[in-house]
């Protein structure tokens, strides 16, 4: 699946992406809305992770589906 996907089906993918990152919050979710850019973001923030490993955590995340 790639990101245009995975953006388009945003709301299905939102229990897999919280359980994925058990720190995003509802909030989070609503707001990201499928903006890969916004998601990277806020793992970012919540994870204290470079811009370079939060990618490869979404790539892989995005791989499994």
């Amino acid at each position: 699946m790639n990101w245009d996907q995975i953006e388009g089906k945003w709301r299905e993918m939102t229990g897999s992406a919280k359980a994925q990152w058990g720190k995003l919050t509802d909030d989070d979710i609503t707001e990201i809305n499928g903006n890969r850019e916004k998601l990277a973001g806020k793992l970012q923030a919540e994870y204290g992770k470079t811009k370079e490993e939060v990618e490869e955590e979404i790539d892989r995340w995005m791989s499994r589906h």
